[in-house]
């Protein structure tokens, strides 16, 4: 019942993944090397010293190198040299055999004896000590096997945990065990200097006696019963049998030193001087430096889980990837290497135009046709006679017997499109021309085109006799009966730009390939697909259905697939974004515009394959639509290292990271090697990206600045077909601090603040204290000195001058010193006002409230007026040279009330809130508005009450008018009226006033 489990829910995720990939269908796998997608690191382009002897991927997707100056780790971007912690080392630095375990180990065999490295630990054996390991495998049991190469007697040792059996010490295997293989049947293989020996099951058997002198030299045999060999020439062991393995095809003698079957069943081999030779169902293909491959030597083979095959050479490395596309080029036959068109014909063979002549491609065989008038071919078009019409390069020719003779008609020009009508006649456009329908040998309808000059990129036919033109310079053309019918342009929607190429599709509708996206013409109605619908890129060259219901664009950027489904979805609701496939020159799509007026540039062959040609690049490509495979295997993910301010500190768990970093960068990987530069990346610093981030490609993030904390770096990443790996990868680091950026260190400076803070504002009122006190001593010495001086002198000037009264006559004299008499009175009564307002500061005490009441009852002692005192809020002590400053301020503009309004009500109004207000009113006659701002001229009155305000950084106003009384409202800041020690928590103490 398990196993049954296991079962169904395997094959629910592969009904997932088919629902998700709409483009993977049934692997056709490649038949020849051409049609392999290659790529190529020459020696003297990568970081490698020499060449690489031996290769193998370990459990977490790194593809590891070994060669003769040591270890070296490929992610598919970068190679990077190995070498163990700092108190490790391998037994030496030639790393001649390399092998990734089960368990996840890497063993590395030297030149100097075997080691094992595993959770960060190398561990050597040292019954292979001072041995040349050259050959390492790990049986179906989990035994590993190790090879040497000794001084006198090659060795086969069995590693079982930290056991080593040892055999050959007896010079039966000779000075060489330099090859390892375990078959499908669990049949371990030897390849030794004294032959090949079948180890196990059983006793050990020497099948060969020829001395095997290189690693790698075993397959599984095609049948699975046996193995391939290459020793020197290829054989076969299939029971207890030996047969020649033929390469028909391949000249003899070649040197066959390195083999590989793959998991498709090719088989692959390493020469010595002539590169790689591919076999696969009886079809044989070599692949030379000649081809791109960096070296004709072969030194190792090797294929990698998701299926690439690594070739390293002499020269450098290589990778072969399985492509859907492939090429015809020059090597095949084509007779020259700038292709203009290509048609499939219905006898299924491929006719290809070039600059010199006409290319029949059938069944591996190149045909070549020229007209010798006229050999440059353009446009092509096979009618339904199978008669082939060529547009050369001033006139049209036509096939017919094996030979290309002009056509029965005259029309002087190049055909830059032709296409046939539902009776047998053509249409065919030129700028020489414009658009002619030709039937019977004649013209029987011409049209000019709107611009002279202009070039039709294409021609559909209607079954009704129209046909459908589309113009290079813009716009889609409906022509019938000798008239333009419609004419589509930007204006209805259709893409911007020229137009590539028109294409009717199966439901009927027109497609238009423009610069600036693929335009659909149904109904009458134009919408157009662009980049903001999914497209990779807008100029789209030209469009096609395959027969699995997909559409294929050939755009700026590559090759672009889109389902049936995507593309009927987008019909439907022209906003949709869609979903594609993209192919571009890494997988052999070259990228060029295609501006070339010849037809056509794209063709399906009846085995239903894509045939399009390149203008000079000398192929023309065949894409497969069949045999597209998604790359199902997400790519493992892992943080390699934090470099802050240039030092390195390697991943893993609890890094702590020194302080005061400015610059912080994390390197990072996704291991997919299929296509590297296709990878997506993921990554977020939880605690600093508020999201996460996508990059294609881009392997590193920098920060800068981060403060000092515990950080979490995660990282997820998709491989080139978008297959994501969504657990990922993550890093938990700490920024350390610096001492002051310590919690102690900062409540050591907060508590050191405040302690200062303390001490100033002790200080402050210390100095506020001292300033008011010498002011009261200042103005009790002024009073004093006018009470006993001036005062009284003038005190007894007015005594004497009562005598003179007292003595003088009636008349006027009397009466004139009289009256001065009164003023005098009333200069000493005005006098000894100011001395007792200058002694004031002792009488009003602390309570601003009961100081003005005895000032307003004093005042209005002999007047008619009453007094009304309001207060709201909580009385509050006040600073005490502020209260002097109110208490003035309001004590003459009480005076001024009670000498001046008439008023019969007097109200004072004191708020106690955020700011101290107030209020004094009276109902009197008012102030004239001229003595509002600046006073009665000679009385300072006014002046004086601003000046105190100002000087307490107090806002005074002064209300009123003839007739509507006076209000005076004073508004003191807080911080400013309030005692220290009765401010409201959380206030901070302000160091000074003014005044």
């Amino acid at each position: 019942m398990e196993t049954l489990g296991q079962c169904r829910r395997i094959l629910c995720a592969m009904s997932m993944f088919l629902c998700v990939c709409p483009f993977l269908v049934a692997s056709n796998p490649v038949t020849v090397l051409s049609d392999y997608a290659h790529r190529a690191w020459p020696l003297r382009e990568i970081s490698l010293k020499t060449n690489v002897a031996t290769i193998t991927q370990t459990a977490d997707g790194y593809l590891w190198f070994g060669t003769s100056f040591g270890m070296v780790r490929f992610d598919g971007v970068q190679m990077v040299s190995w070498s163990p912690p700092a108190g490790q080392q391998l037994p030496n630095p030639a790393a001649w055999a390399v092998l990734a375990a089960r368990d996840g180990s890497l063993w590395i065999g030297t030149a100097g004896g075997l080691a094992n490295w595993k959770n960060g630990r190398l561990t050597e054996y040292p019954a292979l000590s001072g041995q040349r390991v050259v050959a390492l495998l790990e049986d179906q049991e989990g035994t590993v096997w190790a090879g040497t190469i000794g001084s006198h007697t090659g060795r086969l040792c069995a590693i079982r945990g930290a056991i080593a059996t040892c055999y050959g010490d007896d010079g039966s295997l000779g000075d060489w065990v330099i090859s390892l293989y375990e078959d499908k049947g669990g049949r371990l293989w030897v390849g030794t200097t004294s032959g090949v020996w079948r180890w196990k099951p059983g006793p050990p058997v020497r099948y060969l006696r020829e001395p095997i002198t290189a690693p790698h030299v075993f397959a599984e045999a095609e049948s699975g019963d046996g193995v391939t060999l290459a020793a020197g020439k290829l054989c076969q062991i299939s029971g207890e049998h030996v047969t020649d393995y033929p390469l028909p095809g391949v000249s003899s003698p070649m040197s066959s030193s390195r083999l590989l079957r793959d998991r498709k069943g090719a088989l692959w081999i390493g020469t010595q001087g002539h590169g790689i030779v591919h076999v696969f169902r009886d079809k044989v293909s070599l692949f030379t430096h000649s081809d791109g491959l960096s070296g004709d030597t072969v030194s190792t083979l090797f294929e990698d889980r998701e299926g690439n095959i690594w070739v390293a050479t002499t020269d450098g490395i290589d990778r072969f990837r399985e492509s859907p596309v492939g090429s015809v080029s020059v090597k095949d036959g084509l007779s020259s290497a700038t292709a203009t068109s290509v048609l499939a014909g219905r006898d299924g063979s491929l006719w290809i135009g070039t600059v010199d002549g006409l290319n029949r491609w059938r069944d591996g065989h190149m045909t070549v046709y020229r007209n010798p008038a006229d050999s440059q071919v353009g446009s092509i078009f096979e009618d339904k006679s199978g008669l082939v019409w060529v547009s050369g390069a001033r006139s049209l020719s036509v096939l017919e017997d094996g030979r290309l003779k002009s056509a029965p008609f005259s029309l002087q020009g190049r055909a830059s499109a032709i296409a046939g009508d539902a009776q047998g006649g053509l249409w065919l456009t030129s700028p020489d021309y414009g658009l002619v329908h030709v039937a019977g040998g004649k013209v029987i309808e011409r049209m000019s085109f709107p611009q002279p000059g202009e070039a039709a990129s294409g021609l559909i036919p209607e079954p009704d006799g129209g046909v459908w033109v589309g113009l290079f310079n813009g716009g889609v053309i409906h022509f019938r009966n000798g008239q333009i019918r419609r004419k589509f342009s930007t204006n209805d929607g259709l893409g911007s730009g020229k137009v590539a190429n028109i294409y009717r599709g199966r439901d009927g509708a027109i497609w238009a390939s423009t610069e600036n996206g693929l335009s659909r013409i149904a109904d009458g109605r134009v919408v157009t697909m662009s980049t903001k619908n999914g497209l990779p890129c807008n100029t789209v060259h030209w469009v096609i259905e395959d027969d699995l219901s997909s559409y294929w664009l050939y755009t700026q950027c590559g090759l672009v697939g889109i389902t049936r489904r995507e593309m009927d979805a987008w019909a439907a609701d022209n906003a949709r974004k869609i979903q594609t496939l993209i192919f571009d020159n890494s997988d052999g799509v070259r990228l060029l515009a295609m501006t070339r007026p010849e037809r056509p540039h794209v063709t399906k062959s009846s085995d239903g394959k894509i045939w399009f040609a390149h203008w000079g690049t000398g192929t023309v490509n065949t894409f497969d639509p069949a045999r597209v495979n998604r790359n199902a295997i997400p790519p493992p993910v892992h943080i390699e290292q934090i470099v802050a301010d240039d030092k390195i500190y390697f991943a893993k768990r609890g890094v702590h990271v020194h302080p005061l970093v400015r610059n912080l960068t994390i390197d990072y990987t996704a291991l997919s090697f299929v296509e590297p530069g296709k990878v997506h990346f993921r990554y977020k610093l939880e605690g600093q990206d508020p999201d996460w981030r996508e990059v294609i490609n881009d392997r590193e993030v920098q920060y800068s600045n981060l403060a000092p904390a515990n950080y979490r770096f995660r990282v997820i990443a998709s491989n080139n077909d978008g297959v994501w790996n969504q657990e990922g990868d993550a890093l938990d680091f700490t920024i350390d601090p610096a001492p002051y950026q310590t919690a102690w260190f900062r409540a050591l400076a907060v508590g050191a603040v405040v302690g200062i803070l303390v001490v100033m504002y002790r200080y402050r009122l210390y100095q506020l204290d001292r300033e008011y006190n010498v002011r009261v001593e200042e103005r009790t010495r002024i009073a004093r000195d006018l009470h006993d001086t001036l005062l009284q002198t003038f005190q007894g000037l007015m005594l004497r001058f009562q005598v003179v009264d007292d003595l003088l006559p009636p008349g006027k004299a009397k009466e004139e010193l009289e009256a001065t008499l009164e003023c005098g009175d009333q200069a000493v009564t005005e006098a000894r006002d100011a001395v007792r307002d200058l002694r004031s500061y002792a009488a009003i005490g602390n309570d601003l409230s009961q100081a003005l009441r005895e000032a307003a009852n004093e005042l209005t002692r002999e007047t008619t007026a009453r007094f009304r005192l309001l207060v709201e809020g909580e009385a509050r002590d006040l600073e005490p040279m502020v209260r002097d400053e109110i208490y003035r301020i309001a004590r003459e503009a009480l005076r001024n009330a009670a000498a001046h309004s008439g008023a019969n009500l007097i109200e004072v109004e004191i708020i106690y809130k955020e700011r101290l207000l107030l209020r004094i009113r009276d109902h009197g006659i008012g102030i004239s508005p001229e003595f509002l701002k600046d006073g009665r001229g000679g009385h300072y009155g006014l002046a004086g009450m601003r000046e105190r305000a100002e000087a307490i950084g107090a806002e005074l106003l002064i209300r009123g008018g003839k007739g509507v009384g006076t209000e005076i409202e004073l508004s003191v800041p807080a911080h400013v009226a309030y005692a220290r020690q009765q401010r409201r928590p959380g206030w901070w103490p302000v160091l000074g006033t003014r005044g």
